[in-house]
């Protein structure tokens, strides 16, 4: 087992966090939130007092972070990652940041003689407590080898996408489709209801039907048919409508840097920017459901 450092205990970070310490790593964990210190000490791992403290002995640093403005901080700054960590600690970076700000990031870190991964993850916050996210990860063949069974520890798929940065390639690209997709199932299930058909009988058929997708069969907008879904907790989030943003502002920033066509990308932002400026940033993102039935 090994020396993990832990930075960034949000909701994603404290289940991460907490299922290190399940597979028996030592963990010392760190955030600006008293409080969700406390979570991860009582969860096992041991609690830092600053990002020196926190890193001083790890062979792991794994950051968890809002932004890359965030990252880049915690990893530069005079009091950050690189100033204590040691040379020969694998630094993970798990949050979702521009790709181009990955790649700076990772040259950076490179240049001081680290290895370093970018490895954002999906599944939301459920899979983060249970622990079966997918991670996607940016670096080197030898890189990914050294990290794979340690994120083997915090989710059920973990693929190498190829050099640092296209971790965050195929994350951008995944949530865009997400955004979309999720934006297409609620407008079926509104249709299929106002043709006559109950939201459980669409479910039934299209489930199994070529317009299957993980929007629906995973996480269906409608109440009703997946118990387990948002849509039946008053769409409390599980991935916030300002994540799903931020993510789709993300994907429309790669697209113009490489000159891809995203239309839809452009529109589902649009949509979600919507809800957001409707005061429902902390929603869950498949409340576009009760925009779409013109409910809000």
């Amino acid at each position: 087992m090994s020396n993990v450092a832990f930075i960034g205990l949000g909701n994603m970070g404290s289940g991460m966090c907490a299922n290190l310490v399940k597979a028996g790593h030592s963990v010392k964990a760190f955030d600006l939130n008293p409080q969700a210190i406390e979570q991860a000490i009582n969860s096992g791992a041991s609690g830092a007092q600053s990002i020196a403290d926190c890193v001083a002995q790890a062979e792991y640093v794994i950051t968890m972070l809002p932004a890359g403005k965030h990252v880049h901080s915690v990893y530069f700054d005079l009091d950050g990652i690189t100033s204590h960590a040691l040379k020969s600690a694998v630094l993970i970076d798990c949050s979702t940041i521009a790709v181009s700000e990955a790649r700076d990031i990772a040259t950076q870190a490179e240049a001081l003689d680290y290895v370093v991964v970018d490895a954002p993850v999906s599944g939301g916050v459920a899979a983060a407590n249970a622990g079966t996210l997918t991670f996607m990860v940016g670096g080197s063949d030898s890189a990914f080898a050294q990290v794979e069974g340690l994120l083997g520890n915090m989710g059920q798929n973990i693929f190498h996408a190829g050099v640092s940065g296209n971790g965050q390639a195929a994350k951008t690209a995944n949530n865009m489709l997400l955004g979309i997709s999720m934006i297409a199932t609620s407008e079926a299930f509104n249709l299929a209801e106002k043709l006559g058909l109950s939201p459980e009988k669409f479910f039934e058929i299209s489930s199994k039907a070529s317009g299957q997708c993980w929007s629906m069969t995973s996480y269906c907008p409608a109440p009703g048919p997946v118990p387990t879904s948002p849509a039946n907790n008053d769409y409390t989030a599980g991935f916030a409508v300002a994540m799903m943003l931020k993510d789709l502002k993300l994907a429309q920033d790669a697209g113009q840097s490489v000159d891809a066509a995203t239309p839809l990308g452009q529109q589902a932002t649009e949509i979600y920017q919507d809800l957001d400026n409707a005061g429902l940033t902390g929603k869950d993102f498949s409340v576009v459901m009760q925009q779409i039935k013109g409910e809000l």
